[in-house]
């Protein structure tokens, strides 16, 4: 007869095992999280809010601004500390950062236990059981001809989006980007898999799905269609490109909405732009990153425009689509950029009229060209430019917010805004809409419910629920919204 386990141990062993991951960065960030979280609940873990908590710590980490490595370092010498506690506590690294750092994160950190890079996350389940297993300290980077993609492990944190990555990497050679380095060269995922993916997300009830890319619009049918990231497209004419691909998610039955994330201006082709009027479900928003205003700055950054260029591309978009909602980054400060260079930025905020940016000063990245570049601007100027681009953006996107008020939007509930007792939802040009609803039953997260705008923040409108009669009129369902 097998003696039984002294009670502490019993209990420790029926404690099922925990992991918790904290995400920095981009959606593809947030959807690698997710897909890693699958396959650690395949294994029978569960997920914790509490590092300290967990069997499991993983830093998803990014490296697009300046001391990422350094700030990522720090966080894994905050969980060194919990493992000083637990010896069994196995970390990993992971993300952007650990695809740059390699074998050099081990060297670094005694006490990290494994490094996955963004092209091997289809494998961080295995990494993880034979770090366990094994106590072998491992690195997994590098980029696979053929990357794996598992729909059926990703746990989706969200009730309000579907998240579907159709192209990973990028081709681009930005003279300040180091995402070729850390995401690798760009590999499609098939049409087929997508919308099956796409099927599934509608099947668990989501109304609005999410296109995800580095170059979204780069999307091409791949040459072999394997599961995950198939080999790259060889260029043959009469294949299936981004525009296609609109054509076959937004089919799908059940998309109310369909959005895509990041868009490269220059490739943007007459096609794409025309299923903003032929696509209904198509949501009137674009993020279309620009970057600078100055010709002489985009050919230093290498992005293969000119302003002339993205404006009329801005042009095509608004005759196609008048109310389309576009937002951009721009990076200020970078070397060279003269006082007329920026300047003529901020004349192109002016001109275009973005309803929102994202807008930082210049980041140096390892390895990147622009390190070779001349005339780093002195950090000060960089700073009071950068807040001059946003005091110059600030009344514009007032101004646009103002111009909805009393319009009737339809909102993609969220959740809870911060104020109690409000709800917090995105309407399908992406603004954030605050509203009180008094209805007995409340719109759940992931919900569509339709709001009366009644005012307009800087960042933000606030309006008061409505529903629609019989006759399809819409009526107030709540007041009083402050």
């Amino acid at each position: 007869m097998i003696d039984a386990l002294p009670p502490e141990v019993a209990r420790e062993e029926e404690r099922p095992r925990r992991f918790f991951i904290e995400t920095w960065g981009c959606q593809m960030n947030e959807l690698d999280s997710q897909r890693m979280a699958g396959q650690l609940l395949r294994q029978g873990m569960l997920p914790t809010q509490v590092a300290a908590e967990a069997d499991v710590i993983l830093l998803n980490s990014c490296s697009v601004r300046e001391k990422a490595e350094s700030k990522a370092y720090s966080r894994l010498g905050e969980y060194r500390l919990l493992k000083s506690e637990r010896p069994d506590l196995r970390i990993g690294f992971c993300g952007c950062v650990a695809q740059q750092e390699g074998e050099r994160a081990l060297q670094r950190v005694p006490d990290l236990d494994f490094v996955v890079g963004t092209g091997r996350v289809g494998e961080l389940g295995s990494i993880s059981a034979r770090s366990r297993q094994t106590d072998e300290r491992i690195v997994a980077i590098g980029f696979p001809k053929a990357r794996r993609y598992d729909l059926d492990a990703i746990s989706r944190d969200g009730q309000h989006k579907g998240m579907v990555t159709i192209i990973e990497g990028c081709n681009k050679r930005c003279t300040f980007c180091i995402v070729p380095t850390t995401r690798g060269p760009e590999q499609s995922r098939s049409s087929h898999e997508i919308v099956q993916e796409v099927r599934g997300l509608v099947e668990q009830g989501f109304v609005e799905i999410e296109l995800l890319g580095q170059t979204v619009n780069h999307w091409r049918e791949p040459d072999v269609a394997v599961p995950g990231f198939g080999a790259p497209h060889s260029g043959a004419a009469g294949e299936r490109d981004f525009a296609d691909l609109l054509d076959l998610v937004a089919a799908v039955p059940g998309v109310r909405r369909l959005r895509f994330v990041t868009s490269y201006p220059r490739d943007f082709t007459e096609r794409m732009v025309a299923r903003f009027g032929t696509l209904p479900n198509l949501c009137p928003s674009l993020h279309l990153p620009v970057q600078s205003g100055s010709d002489s700055v985009l050919r230093r950054m290498g992005r293969g425009y000119t302003v002339d260029e993205y404006l009329l591309l801005v042009d095509r978009l608004r005759s196609t689509r008048h109310d389309i909602n576009l937002s951009t980054d721009f990076i200020v400060g970078f070397p060279g950029e003269t006082e007329e260079d920026f300047e003529r930025t901020l004349d192109l905020i002016r001109r275009v009229r973005f309803g929102s940016i994202y807008a930082f000063t210049y980041s140096p990245r390892p390895g990147t060209a622009a390190l070779r570049l001349a005339d780093e601007l002195p950090e000060e100027v960089a700073k009071q430019r950068l807040q001059r681009l946003f005091a110059t953006q600030e009344p514009i996107q007032r101004e646009l917010n103002e111009a909805l008020v009393g319009e009737t939007l339809e909102v993609l509930v969220t959740g809870d805004s911060r104020r109690r007792g409000v709800r917090a939802g995105r309407t399908g040009c992406h603004r954030i809409l605050n509203f009180e609803s008094t209805r007995a039953h409340v719109v759940g997260a992931g919900q569509l419910t339709r709001a009366l705008v009644v005012r307009a923040n800087n960042h933000s409108l606030v309006g008061v629920e409505v529903e629609q009669e019989a006759d399809g009129a819409a009526i107030r369902v709540s007041h009083d919204v402050s």
